[in-house]
């Protein structure tokens, strides 16, 4: 099959969705198609912009290509989802959360006034319609197939994405640090894990890689809570190195304030990693059961968490458990798997 895989990319920025974007390309390479990744840059702010990028993709025409007809699209990532082709296959990563969930919180930059409200609403119709039209939707976690039914009345089927490492993550060791991977915003909650490493009774360190905006302000943390010599800030990490601190981590913090998905939960499971998390983390819950998989502390509370750590640190057996139970748990997900059901139809 001819396939274009379509998404939208920030200039500069590379996270879990462009990952996923690569991953499938290469996925589907490997399987004899011939496949095309199409990027549009898109930016977000002002919110205004947000109708353009919109426009953008409504107006590109992928029905063939010097002659011969484009069989499928993929759309991944707002706002690509909008692009028109009669043979269309939504995998919804996110929508414009801003829009949606975040509203009314500090992470919106929607306010109550009639203007942001038309805005909106002219946001979730465009979705809904444009969304609704793909011959089959997926979404990526339990936890955005629910915001797309509440919000837009759409159903769907969760599909969940396997890392593009998959076949490679391996177990070690129960090693003496905790390992976390994400960006460094305020939205992946790192500043949790760092106030409980100023609480945890046990010489157990933490390995923290990723680069953002919140760098500063997390090493500052981390002086001021007394464990800036037992956090270590990687920076980026290869993936080979990522590789290697999985498989050696006591085990892996990720808490991110109501996440899509969370891919870094389950690249730590299929290193056999108990999951520490916390409450409100959205899509990593539909694979941390609380003392099964892992261990799910309330958000906010770092003490609750320097005591989940200090208890693994002291019992390396429930660690092992733990991270069994979680391998197994995220077994199921896989690339053959995925293809299949995207091109099925």
């Amino acid at each position: 099959m001819r396939i274009a895989v379509c998404t939208a990319q920030i200039p500069f920025i590379r996270g879990g969705a462009e990952v996923l974007a690569d991953s499938l390309v290469a996925q589907l390479r490997q399987r004899g198609h011939q496949v095309e990744l199409i990027q549009v840059p898109f930016r977000w702010y002002p919110k205004e912009e947000v109708l353009k990028g919109y426009l953008v993709w409504r107006l590109i025409n992928l029905d063939e290509s010097e002659g011969k007809p484009i069989d499928r699209v993929i759309a991944l990532k707002f706002p690509a989802y909008v692009i028109a082709h009669q043979h269309k296959v939504t995998w919804l990563i996110q929508q414009f959360r801003q829009a949606y969930d975040l509203f009314g919180t500090e992470h919106s930059h929607f306010n109550n006034t009639p203007a942001d409200e038309e805005l909106r609403k002219a946001i979730w119709n465009i979705d809904t319609q444009t969304i609704g039209e793909s011959a089959q939707v997926y979404t990526i976690s339990d936890n955005v197939g629910q915001r797309l039914r509440r919000f837009n009345r759409l159903s769907s089927e969760t599909l969940y994405p396997p890392p593009a490492l998959d076949g490679q993550f391996r177990h070690e060791s129960y090693g003496d640090y905790i390992f976390s991977i994400s960006r460094l915003n305020r939205l992946k909650r790192v500043d949790l894990l760092v106030r409980a490493m100023g609480e945890v009774k046990t010489p157990v360190r933490c390995r923290i890689a990723g680069q953002g905006e919140e760098l500063a302000a997390l090493q500052q943390l981390a002086h001021r809570v007394g464990a800036d010599d037992r956090v270590d800030f990687l920076g980026y990490v290869s993936d080979r190195d990522a590789l290697d601190l999985y498989a050696n981590a006591l085990a892996v913090y990720y808490a991110p304030l109501d996440e899509d998905y969370g891919l870094a939960t389950v690249e730590a499971m299929k290193s056999c990693k108990p999951v520490l998390t916390t409450t409100g983390s959205g899509g990593v819950l539909e694979f941390v059961r609380d003392g099964e998989t892992g261990f799910v502390t309330p958000a906010g509370d770092p003490g609750a968490l320097a005591q989940r750590i200090d208890e693994l640190y002291a019992r390396r057996k429930l660690a092992e458990q733990l991270g069994r139970a979680a391998e197994k748990t995220v077994a199921p997900i896989n690339w053959q798997r995925t293809i299949d059901k995207l091109l099925e139809g």
